[in-house]
């Protein structure tokens, strides 16, 4: 996927990397303690940071021996103004629809 906004909503269409980037919310935190909650594997975990590391959802840096995890807080701008852009639609508003309907179409109202 060469556009960034795809990769953004591939990686974010997984539940397991969703709840990766809601631990991250909290704090930066190790491979094995993101993995520790999800029962699979740990390469199975790595796949995931991978592909959420590719669409800059997240950062990985090596500590010593401990590889980190850490959410890169301008990693979803992108998307969030995409998706701001739905937001200038106001909710339709279903019971005066159906007045305007009942009306239009001389329907009696029930009772």
């Amino acid at each position: 996927m060469s556009n960034p906004l795809d990769t953004v909503f591939a990686a974010l269409g997984d539940p397991t990397r969703r709840a990766i980037l809601t631990m991250l919310l909290e704090d930066d935190m190790a491979v094995t303690d993101v993995a520790e909650p999800f029962e699979m594997s740990l390469a199975a975990i790595s796949k995931h940071l991978g592909i959420l590391t590719r669409a800059r959802l997240i950062t990985q840096e090596k500590r010593g021996r401990v590889k980190w995890c850490k959410l890169d807080p301008d990693a979803m701008r992108t998307a969030s103004v995409w998706m701001q852009g739905f937001g200038q639609f106001e909710p339709i508003n279903l019971d005066a629809f159906e007045r305007f309907l009942a009306l239009e179409l001389e329907i009696p109202p029930e009772r």
